[in-house]
């Protein structure tokens, strides 16, 4: 089984909130990621998709594809955007690191199993929110 991995980055805005919750036990619980006005991150990402190498071609999955997957399917719908009110797909959701990276998976797993005819799959998905926070998913 061959790894190989696309970085790709995007900034976004988001806030940390509960509306079942008081705005002090948010405060208590998510702190300044609680701010009303929002805040906003870097993100570092790196998409990680296994497979065998196709004799044909050499590669588990051409690094052209998966770039184009990950510009036109992540990127280009949180890029600049508040995730909260954006981003169609975080809608009614906590807009965690861990709750986003659930949500990309769900949306380039079937892309990568579909432009590579099932050769190839997503491995992992690891998010950066900062240079010493991220999160990582295997799709469990």
């Amino acid at each position: 089984m061959i790894y190989i991995s696309r970085d790709a980055h995007f900034c976004a805005a988001h806030k940390l909130y509960n509306e079942k919750w008081s705005k002090e036990k948010n405060e208590e619980v998510f702190g300044a990621c609680a701010n009303e006005n929002w805040h906003g991150h870097n993100f570092d990402m790196t998409v990680t998709v296994k497979g065998r190498v196709d004799p044909e071609t050499g590669f588990v999955m051409n690094f052209k594809d998966l770039n184009r997957i990950i510009k036109e399917e992540i990127h280009d719908k949180v890029d600049h955007k508040n995730l909260n009110l954006d981003v169609d797909f975080m809608k009614g959701k906590l807009a965690s690191c861990e709750n986003l990276v659930m949500e990309f998976w769900a949306i380039l797993a079937p892309k990568i199993h579909e432009v590579t005819s099932g050769k190839a799959s997503l491995h992992c998905i690891k998010l950066k929110e900062t240079n010493k926070n991220y999160a990582e998913y295997y799709g469990e």
